[in-house]
């Protein structure tokens, strides 16, 4: 599942970051599907309306075999709102890999650690790196997700805290419920005013009960979305190595 809606306006792109180019034609979805596709079954990707036509050009060969659907979003009102506003495509399904948009460094081996892990021990496993200065940090103990730090919303995140990679698998049972649960009570963002999909996941683990796995990366490149020119000029150079 890949909340992919928003403009990309930030970064004077005309198209989703998800369909930005990296270098030669290969866009940011063509790395992100590369990483993903051994070790899941069906992609679905939530687009803004806008952009819906190109993306579905874009992926018409992964469409045309029925490994990748589509739908729209219709307003920007958060990465919550994608993930549960498509639930119609996920719940049949056990578990739900959740991977943001831009994660363009995200590696195949980083997916597949994941899902293995979760396979082991099903409820939420999220990937995390140490940072030197982390744009989001995870506090846990005990098998328990206590609080999710975020720079966006004025929080102090602390050099050298853990941060995700733009990954989320989770179990499917019960789990809209528990976002309306969460809908009806959760505190706004203090600068974005959005309900936010990461603390919701504090809230699962504390709240609902779901133990915690997390699965330690060494890459802390694979943490690096596409949220500045200077990030997508470094996945350029990035990929541009790798290719060479």
């Amino acid at each position: 599942m890949i909340p992919a809606a928003g403009r990309g306006t930030r970064l004077g792109l005309d198209v989703p970051k998800i369909m930005a180019e990296i270098a030669g034609g290969v866009t940011v979805w063509h790395l992100l599907h590369r990483a993903l596709w051994p070790s899941v079954e069906h992609v679905h990707v939530v687009i803004a309306p806008e952009a819906e036509t190109r993306f579905r050009r874009l992926a018409a060969e992964e469409i045309a075999r029925g490994a990748v659907s589509v739908s729209v979003q219709r307003e920007p009102t958060g990465m919550g709102d994608a993930v549960f506003g498509a639930s119609g495509h996920w719940e049949s399904h056990g578990g739900i890999l959740v991977v943001w948009g831009d994660q363009v460094n995200l590696s195949g081996r980083t997916v597949r650690r994941v899902v293995d892990a979760h396979l082991r021990a099903p409820g939420l496993t999220i990937p995390l790196v140490p940072m030197p200065d982390p744009y989001v940090e995870y506090e846990l103990s005990g098998g328990r997700l206590l609080r999710v730090r975020q720079s966006r919303e004025g929080d102090a995140c602390r050099p050298g805290g853990l941060s995700d990679v733009g990954v989320f698998c989770l179990e499917t049972g019960g789990l809209a419920a528990a976002w309306r649960d969460y809908l009806a009570a959760a505190a706004r963002g203090a600068l974005t005013g959005e309900v936010n999909f990461l603390p919701f996941l504090a809230y699962l683990s504390l709240v609902r009960g779901r133990d915690v796995t997390a699965v330690h990366v060494d890459d802390p490149d694979e943490a690096r979305g596409i949220n500045t020119a200077a990030d997508l000029e470094f996945a350029r150079r990035l990929h541009a190595g790798r290719a060479g």
